[in-house]
């Protein structure tokens, strides 16, 4: 019994242990907390313009830039050297070419993303099968690996969080104009194009990033789910962005310390934790609901 309870115990204090001792620990969680600010704070003006679906779509056409970089890394021999640097670029083509079809579909907006995500699935299924197949490597970019970033990576990440706060800093008004709003923002002389444009290209770098994280297939979950928690508790949209923040960087950190303790996947374990916080505010907040009726038909009884 007395096993039963100190075991956790340890385990925890050698996590503890470990992010003061291990390098590769350190760079998890730098990592993880930079991820961890920047996809709810992306994702927050994503989910006001009603693009919740891009996120997926850009990490699939990253996930062809990577495999890419794989062929001509691994196939080819071209020193091109991180492969993550390709997935970059293609994130912000894939971004850009999201906002080029859109302006084209004016009407059919929507039908952008299926389009490019079909031709990012499409080319990552061709140069995986050119590049040897299924290999560890393509196993780490679609589920992350938080645990392997380089400090060639920190720096990177922290670097684009840096610019990111100065933006935003800089023109959350107008930012948050254009978001919620494109033909007021052009009535008020604002330039809508250079801040879709910039924010394109920011939404595709941050993706790129996070993929190092939860992966392919997890990054959507990493920038939507906070935020779709917050909405319900959060009274304004500054206020939202915060709580939306906080309940991301405690799925990072209780994430990696799960994952450590339990021996499993870090990127699934911080998106399991994010769907828990989002079903107990969801929860609450009905209970919350059901009370203040009944606490206000018994003052109208009285």
């Amino acid at each position: 019994m007395i096993d039963q309870i100190t075991e956790p115990l340890l385990l925890s204090m050698s996590f503890i242990r470990a992010l003061f001792e291990r390098t590769f620990m350190q760079r998890a969680l730098i990592t993880g907390i930079l991820v961890g600010f920047l996809a709810p704070l992306i994702g927050s003006f994503v989910v006001i313009k009603r693009l919740s679906m891009i996120a997926d779509t850009l990490s699939h056409f990253t996930l062809a830039g990577l495999s890419i970089g794989l062929f001509l890394l691994n196939i080819i021999g071209l020193p091109i050297g991180d492969p993550l640097y390709i997935g970059m670029i293609f994130a912000v083509s894939g971004a850009l070419l999201i906002e080029a079809l859109r302006s084209y579909y004016r009407n059919y907006k929507e039908i952008s993303m299926p389009i490019v995500i079909s031709l990012g699935t499409a080319l990552s299924a061709l140069f995986i099968s050119l590049s040897g197949g299924f290999t560890s490597t393509v196993y780490n970019y679609l589920f992350g690996s938080i645990l392997t970033v380089s400090r060639q990576f920190i720096y990177i990440i922290t670097i684009t969080t840096f610019i990111v706060i100065l933006l935003i800093v800089s023109f959350y008004k107008k930012i948050v104009i254009v978001s919620f709003d494109e033909s007021y923002a052009r009535l008020l002389g604002i330039n809508v194009k250079v801040f879709q444009f910039v924010t394109t290209i920011i939404l595709g770098l941050v993706i790129a990033l996070a993929i190092e994280t939860v992966g392919v297939l997890l990054v959507s979950s990493l920038m939507i789910i906070p935020v779709a928690a917050a909405m319900k508790i959060g009274r304004s949209f500054k206020n939202t962005l915060i709580i939306a923040i906080l309940f991301s960087e405690a799925s990072v950190i209780l994430g990696l310390w799960l994952s450590y303790v339990a021996g499993i996947p870090s990127g699934a374990t911080i998106v399991l934790f994010n769907i828990s916080i989002l079903i107990l505010v969801v929860i609450f907040k009905k209970l919350f609901s059901i009370q203040r009726v009944r606490n206000k038909q018994e003052a109208d009884v009285y």
